[in-house]
């Protein structure tokens, strides 16, 4: 489960947060997440597959030649896990700076939590 953890992480940053291309980010949000996942940042909370599609869209429209990687390894007691990651123009200091907790059921992502780093 300690390898399917980390794949999972690493899909949410990269395969579907950092996605620009919309098909490809559906297939990685069907592999990656429960059909009920919900989701909760600073700004709202929301479920289900077409809110999380709906959700990394804007943020990539919002931030075009922005790209996010991961800030560190990824971290996991049981069935929760944590990956601090960094955004902004690839090269170059970030703008932001977060750490994603997920809570995996059924070797998916049920639930996340997007909390923002204040530097």
């Amino acid at each position: 489960m300690a390898d399917r953890i980390e794949e999972l992480m690493d899909a949410n940053l990269r395969r579907v947060f950092g996605e620009r291309d919309p098909e490809r980010r559906r297939v990685a949000i069907e592999d990656t997440y429960t059909r009920d996942v919900v989701f909760s940042d600073p700004e709202e909370t929301v479920s289900g597959w077409d809110a999380v599609h709906r959700k990394a869209q804007g943020l990539l429209d919002g931030a075009p030649g922005f790209a996010f990687s991961a800030d560190g390894p990824v971290r996991r007691a049981q069935d929760l896990a944590l990956l601090a990651w960094q955004f902004g123009p690839p090269g170059q200091d970030p703008v932001v700076r977060g750490i994603d907790v997920a809570e995996v059921r059924d070797d998916r992502i049920a639930r996340l939590w997007t909390v923002l780093v204040r530097d």
